[in-house]
C-alpha cells in the first residue's frame, strides 16, 4: 500500500469527536477512495460504503431523498446489520457530487449525529459552485492530489530518516553531497516519467516496466477527456480540445492558453470558455497558473485573469504524451530535447499539493517568471525560476524581477539538476527535488 500524506488528516478526523464532516476533494484516480476506505476500516468497526455514481446509474436508492429519516430507512434497506452508533460505524459517501442535493443533506445528518460521516468528491469543485444552499461550517473540504515527490520516494523504500535529513540539508542551505544527490536526482527523473498516480506508481513499483506505466496513462488521460458527462456535447468538445492543449502549449515560449486556438477562431478571450476551463480547473484534471504584471504581497490582489497557463495534474501525463515510452530524453538529460516543460508541471504540481495558489509572473517590458508564491515569513513574493539546461545561472527575467524596488523582493529561488547549493546576492540555487520544501 502507498502511504499518503492525507492519512494523518484522517486519523484525527476519526480519532477526535468532531461537528464537521470531512469532504475529500480531487481528480479521479488519485487515490480518494482507497485510502479513505483503508483508514476507515481500521477506525471503526462497521464500514459502510456507498458509491452514488453506481446508485444514480442503476438502482437510484438515494436519488430522491427527502430527509434524515427517509435517508436512515434507504441506508439501512442494504446496510441495515452494519448500522451501530456514532462511535463505532463511519457511513461514506463515494463520489457525492452525483447527488448534489446530498450536499445540504450532510448539515441534518451531522446534527443528527446517529453515525460519523465522511464523504469525497471527484468533481466536487463544479457541484460546488453550482449549488446554492452548501452547508457552511457543517463542511470541511480537503483537496487531495496525486503523490508529491516525498510520497513518491516513501514508496521507493527512502525512509523518513533520509527525507528528515534532506530537510535539514535544506534549512542549512546545503547540499546532499555528490552520492546521495544522485540517488535522489535519479528518483527525480522516475518521478518526472512515472508521476504521481496511484495506480502508474503501483505498476513501476511491481514492474519497472514502462509500457505498464504508459498503459496506465493513456487509461487516466482517455477517462479525464471522457468525463465531462453533464455538458452539451459542443461544450464537451471545447472541454476536451482545450485539455489536448495543455501539452502542446508547454511547448511554447510562453506557455499559455491562447483562445484563438480552441476552436480556430479570431478574436475568442477567457469569458467565451470560462465553464469549460472552470470545469477543467474544479475537476482537479488541469492546474491554473494566473498571471501577474505588477505583483505586490499577497499576490491574490494582483490577478490578470485574461493571461492563463493551464498545467497537467500529473507530470506522468504530460510524459506520456511527449515522449511515450522512450525514457531516455529525461533519464540521460538529452541536450537536443526540451524538458522545461516537464520540470515546471512537477514543481506546479508540488507547489499545489503544499497550498501554495499558482502564479506567474508576465509583463511585456521586463519578461517572464515562472511561479510566483507568497512568502508570509518575510510578507513578500518569492519568485521561483525553474531550469532544465546547463545554463541554470542565466536569467535575465529574474534578474530584472528581483531589482525592481516596487516589488520589494527580499530573496528569488532557482531550481536545477545541479547538486550544489549557491547563494548569489539575495538568489539561491537549489537542487530541483528542494522544491519538495519550498
Amino acid at each position: 500500500m502507498l502511504d499518503r500524506r492525507i492519512q494523518t488528516t484522517l486519523k484525527e478526523q476519526f480519532s477526535s469527536p468532531t461537528d464537521k464532516i470531512l469532504i475529500i476533494d480531487g481528480a479521479r484516480q488519485i487515490g480518494k477512495s482507497f485510502i479513505v476506505r483503508h483508514e476507515g476500516k481500521a477506525f471503526f468497526r462497521n464500514f459502510v460504503e456507498v458509491n452514488m455514481i453506481e446508485d444514480r446509474d442503476g438502482a437510484r436508492v438515494f436519488a430522491d431523498v427527502k430527509g434524515v429519516e427517509d435517508f436512515y430507512v434507504r441506508l439501512s434497506s442494504f446496510a441495515g446489520r452494519r448500522l451501530g452508533t456514532k462511535k463505532d460505524t463511519l457511513v461514506f459517501l463515494d463520489e457525492i457530487q452525483a447527488y448534489p442535493q446530498m450536499l445540504t443533506l450532510l448539515k441534518f445528518l451531522c446534527d443528527d449525529g446517529r453515525f460519523s460521516y465522511i464523504a469525497s468528491g471527484s468533481l466536487l469543485g463544479v457541484t460546488l459552485h453550482k449549488t446554492l444552499s452548501v452547508p457552511g461550517g457543517r463542511i470541511e473540504v480537503k483537496h487531495m492530489h496525486p503523490l508529491d515527490f516525498e510520497e513518491f520516494l516513501w514508496a521507493n523504500g527512502v525512509g523518513d530518516d533520509v527525507v528528515a535529513h534532506m530537510r535539514s540539508q535544506f534549512e542549512k542551505g546545503e547540499g546532499l553531497g555528490e552520492g546521495l544527490h544522485r540517488r535522489i536526482l535519479e528518483l527525480y527523473k522516475t518521478f518526472l516519467l512515472v508521476g504521481g498516480l496511484p495506480q502508474s506508481v503501483n505498476a513501476y513499483i511491481e514492474t519497472q516496466n514502462i509500457h505498464r506505466v504508459r498503459k496506465v496513462h493513456e487509461e487516466v488521460y482517455n477517462l479525464y477527456k471522457e468525463d465531462a458527462s453533464q455538458y452539451s456535447m459542443a461544450e464537451k468538445l471545447k472541454i476536451r480540445r482545450i485539455y489536448d492543449l495543455i501539452p502542446s502549449n508547454m511547448e511554447n515560449r510562453k506557455k499559455r492558453l491562447h483562445f484563438n486556438d480552441i476552436e480556430d477562431k479570431k478574436g475568442k478571450a477567457a469569458r467565451d470558455y470560462e465553464d469549460e476551463i472552470e470545469y477543467l480547473i474544479s475537476a482537479g484534471v488541469a492546474l491554473d497558473v494566473r498571471a501577474i504584471s505588477n505583483p505586490v504581497f499577497p499576490l491574490i490582489a494582483s490577478v490578470h485573469k485574461n493571461l492563463l497557463k493551464l498545467y497537467m495534474n500529473d507530470v506522468g501525463l504530460l510524459s506520456h504524451i511527449l515522449f511515450r515510452n522512450n525514457v531516455t530524453a529525461v533519464k540521460d538529460d538529452h541536450l537536443s530535447v526540451n524538458l522545461g516543460a516537464l520540470y515546471e508541471t512537477a514543481v506546479a504540481t508540488e507547489l499545489l499539493a503544499h497550498e501554495h495558489p499558482l502564479f506567474y509572473y508576465d509583463n511585456k517590458k521586463k519578461g517572464e517568471v515562472d511561479f510566483m508564491i507568497d512568502d508570509y515569513d518575510s510578507l513578500s513574493i518569492l519568485p521561483i525560476e525553474v531550469k532544465s539546461g546547463k545554463d541554470y545561472t542565466i536569467h535575465r527575467s529574474l534578474d530584472r524581477f528581483v531589482s525592481n524596488p516596487e516589488y520589494h523582493v527580499k530573496r528569488a529561488v532557482v531550481l536545477s539538476n545541479d547538486a550544489a547549493v549557491a547563494q548569489r546576492g539575495s538568489t539561491s540555487y537549489l537542487p530541483i527535488y528542494y522544491s519538495m520544501f519550498l
